[in-house]
C-alpha cells in the first residue's frame, strides 16, 4: 500500500488538519517501503510533514503509533474475515474456503497492515483496544472451527480451539511465505489459495471431515 506514489522521496504534506490520520498514513507508507522496524518516530513525523514534536500530541512513542496501525489493520481484517465466513453459509466447508481466500487476499492487498499486525513487535496486550480487535478477528476462525468440529466423529473429536489454531497457522504461514504483496513473496508453482485449500482438506480428512 502506498499513500504517496508520485513522491516517495519527499515528506507528505500536512494540510488537512487531521494530524493523527496523517501520522497513521505516514507509518503505513514507511512500513510498506522499509518494513515495520525500518523507520523512526521522527521519520514518521517528517513523512507527515510536521515537526518531530508534533506526533506526541497523539502518540506516546513509536510503539504506540505502531499499535494504532495494527489496531486499524485488525479491524479491517476482522471485517474481511467475517464477510467471507458469512456465518458458515451455505455450508461450513464452502465458507471455510472463502475464509481462507479472504485471509490470503488481505495479506496480499494490505502488506503494510499485515506487517504491523504480525511483525511490528507490538504485543496485543499493548492496549485493550488492540487486544480486543485481535481477539475479534481470531474469533471468526474459532467460530468456523466450532462448526467444523460439529461435523467430526464424536469419538476423538478435537477441541475447536486447537483446530482454529492449526488452520490459522496454515493460513498465516502460506500468506507470509507465498501470498504477500511485497518483496517478501516467494515463487510458488501454484497459487497460494490452491496450496491453502489442499493443506486444509488434507488436515480435515485426517480429522474425519469429508466433503
Amino acid at each position: 500500500m502506498s499513500w504517496s506514489k508520485d513522491d516517495k522521496e519527499s515528506p507528505r504534506g500536512y494540510h488537512h488538519g487531521n494530524l493523527k490520520e496523517a501520522l497513521l498514513r505516514a507509518a503505513l507508507e514507511l512500513i510498506a517501503q522499509k518494513g515495520p522496524a525500518g523507520f523512526t518516530f521522527a521519520e514518521a513525523a517528517r513523512w507527515a510533514g510536521v515537526s518531530p514534536a508534533a506526533p506526541y500530541r497523539h502518540f506516546r512513542d513509536r510503539d504506540e503509533l505502531m499499535a494504532s496501525v495494527a489496531l486499524r489493520g485488525f479491524e479491517h481484517f476482522e471485517t474481511a474475515l467475517r464477510l467471507a465466513w458469512d456465518d458458515g453459509r451455505p455450508d461450513a466447508l464452502a465458507a471455510l474456503d472463502r475464509l481462507g481466500n479472504a485471509y490470503l487476499a488481505f495479506a496480499h492487498a494490505e502488506p503494510a497492515y499485515y506487517s504491523a499486525m504480525f511483525e511490528g513487535g507490538v504485543s496485543p496486550a499493548a492496549s485493550p483496544e488492540l487486544r480486543d480487535a485481535a481477539e475479534r478477528a481470531f474469533a471468526v476462525l474459532r467460530g468456523a472451527a466450532e462448526k467444523l468440529c460439529a461435523k467430526m466423529p464424536p469419538q476423538g473429536r478435537p477441541p475447536a480451539l486447537m483446530v482454529a489454531l492449526h488452520i490459522w497457522a496454515m493460513a498465516h504461514g502460506i500468506a507470509s511465505l507465498f501470498g504477500r504483496g511485497d518483496a517478501a513473496r516467494r515463487a510458488l508453482p501454484m497459487s497460494a489459495a490452491e496450496l491453502l485449500e489442499a493443506n486444509v482438506l488434507i488436515y480435515l480428512r485426517g480429522l474425519g471431515v469429508t466433503a
